[in-house]
């Protein structure tokens, strides 16, 4: 099916990582805090977004997403050792934010941002994992359409100034209006 641009959709569901046989709840929305976006705008995954653009209210959902079309593939190589000395504050290791199971914001030479989850701490180094928290993971999705409807202007335009400003709603750098209705 084709992608429907401009449709705002809020849905609820539960999400399961599902590969190798599991059945790991990973994700779940609340009746009064669905997910909401704007189809198109790259909000959420493409593949998600076509299971649910033709759709209508109260429509239920069940689908798999594979790896390949979801986060992709999870790489070993992208687990590495960083000096510590990366992660210093005023000459002081900065354990206030570095700790396993942080998720660090980093940027490299050519200003790329990512995101690295914090996976040991050593004397020496930070074992850093680079890959998506989702990579390689086979998804589950099993939900209900709560609104869908073609996009209005002030729609587009708070979520367009949301996503400017790197917020995902309620932040305060828009006033408290980032992406709601």
């Amino acid at each position: 099916m084709e992608n429907k641009k401009n449709m705002y959709i809020a849905a609820s569901y539960q999400l399961y990582d599902v590969s190798e046989g599991k059945n790991e709840l990973l994700e779940e929305t609340t009746e009064d805090q669905p997910f909401d976006f704007i189809s198109g705008m790259g909000i959420a995954l493409e593949t998600f977004e076509n299971q649910l653009v033709g759709l209508k209210e109260g429509n239920t959902f069940d689908f798999t997403i594979a790896p390949a079309e979801a986060y992709g593939d999870y790489y070993a190589d992208h687990v590495t050792d960083l000096e510590k000395s990366v992660f210093t504050r005023n000459g002081k290791f900065d354990d206030e934010y570095i700790y396993v199971g942080a998720i660090v914001p980093l940027q490299n030479e050519e200003g790329e941002r990512f995101n690295g989850h914090v996976l040991e701490i050593t004397d020496t180094t930070v074992k850093m994992d680079f890959n998506h928290p989702l990579a390689g993971k086979t998804l589950h999705f099993k939900g209900e359409i709560k609104k869908i409807h073609e996009a209005s202007a002030e729609e587009m335009a708070a979520y367009v100034s949301a996503m400017s400003h790197g917020c995902g709603g309620g932040c305060g750098n828009c006033g408290g209006d980032c992406g709601g209705e």
